[in-house]
This record gives structure tokens, C-alpha cells and sequence, in this order.
């Protein structure tokens, strides 16, 4: 039996996929960043990409924008301020729109930022990882400690008064001492967001074929415990399995991310996933590399994938309890088409089992359900 369908909320991610310099971590779509770049060509393309995807718009309007990468923040106030333009004339902006720009350290020009803060963006996302210069080395990085606490005290001065600080834990022979002294300068900084993350070893990356030394499982716990306790005591309530904000300020791309809203994608190697008004779901991806998108005769779109009526189990909660709080348990029907019903021997064992909260209202994880996510995931995989 099926449920009423309401198409969700919907966001726009556009991928920039440039950087100064490839980071030996990184998975990420991104590309060493030539002597100049093609900023009007490639805005171009975006609007076009863009164009191709209103398809899949149904007359919502965008609840939020994210520019992401690579590190969108190399270019230009005016290259982003086209493209803004160009998005405005062809969809709706909620009158409380969030627009989030990445941006890191080493590219960070007060100048610059209080153009973007002119052109509406109003949330940073800035790359900090560690304040220490040792590990900065260490991970590739391009800027150093005393950078990254200026591009903090930068956002503030350019109107910022929302922005988040990216941060990682687990690196290359760090302590606990270490992790808690990285914590301890961001909060100094007073962000009103924290991505706190482990590093991990990816394929395909400098750091698989070559890993560094990292910590024993046990420093790794004893960070991960340590610095969720000083957080919570410096305000910062984790509302996601990596993120931290201050009250009322959680990103609100992420929670329709993770809500498991709509998201148009556009951009080198954009994801996306989209809701039809009779219930069918996609997720589409498009072309990686920069000088294939940027080439007229070839399709934006490189692939798509329906969603099947047995995947959305999964694919509905593996995004739903990464967060916190979880979400209501209407969101289920409404945002797959399926009765809450058809998943009650699911729900039943995941709460009998102390991984999911005991209220029939909602989908929440237990602290028992966050910590083994992937053993409560396993009750929602198709037969």
C-alpha cells in the first residue's frame, strides 16, 4: 500500500572543481587550477546545465544554494554574482534563502569576501582542518595557522555573522592533546557551525596508495569522546554524525540533504537527487571532468538511476539517521510514497534492539543507533 506523495523541499548544489592544489586526502571531484580559469565560460555552462534541469523544478522555489568543490571561493565576486543572476531569473529564492560558499584560507582576500557577502551569500563554509602547521603540512594544505585564524576574523569583518569552520581529527601522529588544542582555537574563533570529521584513507587518493601513520584505535576514541564533551559544553550540539552548530544554526542545505529533500546538482561531476510529482525518484550525476563540461558537444548529464520502490528503505534512512534528532516519522510516507507500515518489522527489531528511539512519531537513532549506524542501516536493506 502507498502513501500520499508531497514533493520535499528543494536545493541547489553547484560544484566549482578547481583548487590551488590537490590534496592528498581528498576524493573529491577537484582539479589543479591552471595559471587562469575559464570563470565566463564556466558560468556559462552552469547556466545551460541549469536550463537543461528545470524539468525537474515543479515550481518550488530554492531553499537553499551551496557552492561547493574544489574551492569555489578562487573565483571572481563577479563570476558568482552572474551566476546568481542568471539562477534568480530562472527560480524562485525562498525569502530566507541560505547561500553557503567554500572557501579555504589560502584563497581567502577580505576584498573579495565583502563582494560576496554584497552579492547575497550569507553562510561560509571555510577549509581550516587543523591550526597546527605541522599537520597542515602534513595534509597538503596551502595555508598555514596563522591564516586560518585570520579567515575566521576576515568572515566576521566582511558581515558574516554565520559561517562554519571545517575541522579534522584523527591525522597523521596526533594526539589527543593535539585534537583538543585544534578544538579549543576554533571555538576561540566563535563559528557558529563545526564540521568536526575523521580523516580517512580513500581510493583513489595520494593517502590510499601512500598512507600516512595515524593514530591507534584507541586515541581515536578517546579524541572522538573528549572532543564531543568540550563541544557540548562550549554550546555546539551535534545534530549530525559530523556536524556541530549553535542553537538555530544547523545548515539548512545539509538537513534537507539529509532530510532527504530534493537537490538540483550542477556543475563538473554535480550529484543530484529529484522527485517526480507522481512519486518517481532519480539521482543523476554529471560529466567529471572540467574540460568535457565545458565542451558544447558533449552532454552535461553523464548518468541517471531510478530509485526502485524496494531501495527506498535504505536510501531514505541511511540519510534520515545520520542526523541526531532524526526526522518525523511523516516524512517517510510523504517523501517515498510508502507506508510507514510496510517497514513496522524493520522499525520493530531496530528498537527492540536499542538502536532506534521509542516514539511511533519519529525515526530517531538511540546513542546506542548513532554510534553502530551501519548494524541499524542493515534492518532497511532490500531482500
Amino acid at each position: 500500500m502507498t502513501s500520499p506523495f508531497t514533493l520535499p523541499p528543494l536545493a541547489l548544489y553547484v560544484h566549482i572543481p578547481w583548487c590551488v592544489r590537490k590534496c592528498p586526502y581528498c576524493d573529491f571531484n577537484s582539479h589543479a587550477a591552471g595559471p587562469t580559469l575559464p570563470e565566463a565560460e564556466y558560468v556559462d555552462a552552469l547556466l545551460a546545465d541549469l536550463d537543461n534541469d528545470l524539468v525537474h523544478v515543479h515550481g518550488r522555489p530554492l531553499s537553499s544554494i551551496f557552492f561547493g568543490g574544489g574551492t569555489p571561493s578562487l573565483f571572481s565576486a563577479t563570476a558568482l554574482g552572474r551566476l546568481l543572476e542568471g539562477v534568480a531569473r530562472r527560480l524562485d529564492f525562498a525569502p530566507d534563502i541560505e547561500i553557503t560558499l567554500e572557501a579555504n584560507p589560502g584563497t581567502f582576500e577580505q576584498a573579495k569576501f565583502v563582494a560576496y557577502r554584497g552579492l547575497g551569500i550569507n553562510r561560509l563554509s571555510i577549509g581550516i582542518q587543523s591550526f597546527q602547521d605541522e599537520k597542515l603540512k602534513a595534509l597538503g594544505r596551502i595555508h598555514g595557522r596563522d591564516e586560518a585564524i585570520r579567515a575566521a576574523d576576515r568572515a566576521r569583518a566582511a558581515g558574516f555573522d554565520n559561517f562554519n569552520l571545517d575541522l579534522m581529527h584523527g591525522l597523521p601522529n596526533q594526539s589527543l592533546a593535539d585534537a583538543l588544542g585544534d578544538l579549543e582555537q576554533a571555538i576561540a574563533l566563535a563559528p557558529t557551525h563545526l564540521s568536526w570529521y575523521q580523516l580517512t584513507m580513500e581510493p583513489n587518493t595520494v593517502f590510499w596508495s601512500q598512507p600516512p601513520e595515524l593514530p591507534e584505535d584507541d586515541t581515536l576514541w578517546d579524541i572522538q569522546e573528549a572532543g564531543q564533551a568540550r563541544l557540548a559544553a562550549a554550546g555546539y550540539r551535534q545534530y549530525e554524525t559530523s556536524a556541530y552548530a549553535q542553537p538555530g544554526r544547523q545548515a539548512r542545505h545539509n538537513l534537507n540533504y539529509w532530510g532527504f529533500g530534493d537537490f538540483l546538482g550542477i556543475g563538473a561531476g554535480a550529484h543530484a537527487k529529484l522527485s517526480a510529482p507522481d512519486g518517481r525518484l532519480l539521482r543523476t550525476w554529471k560529466t567529471r571532468l572540467p574540460k568535457d563540461y565545458l565542451d558544447p558537444a558533449k552532454p552535461f548529464q553523464a548518468g541517471e538511476k531510478r530509485l526502485e520502490p524496494a531501495d527506498l528503505p535504505f536510501e531514505f534512512m541511511m540519510n534520515a539517521l545520520r542526523l541526531v534528532d532524526g526526522v518525523s516519522a511523516a516524512w517517510y510516507p510523504q517523501r517515498t510514497g510508502q507506508s510507514l507500515d510496510s517497514l513496522a518489522p524493520a522499525l520493530a527489531m531496530a528498537r527492540r534492539d536499542g538502536l532506534l528511539v521509542e516514539d511511533p512519531e519519529r525515526l530517531q537513532p538511540t546513542a546506542r543507533g548513532q554510534l553502530f549506524l551501519n548494524d541499524l542501516l542493515q534492518s532497511f536493506l532490500p531482500d
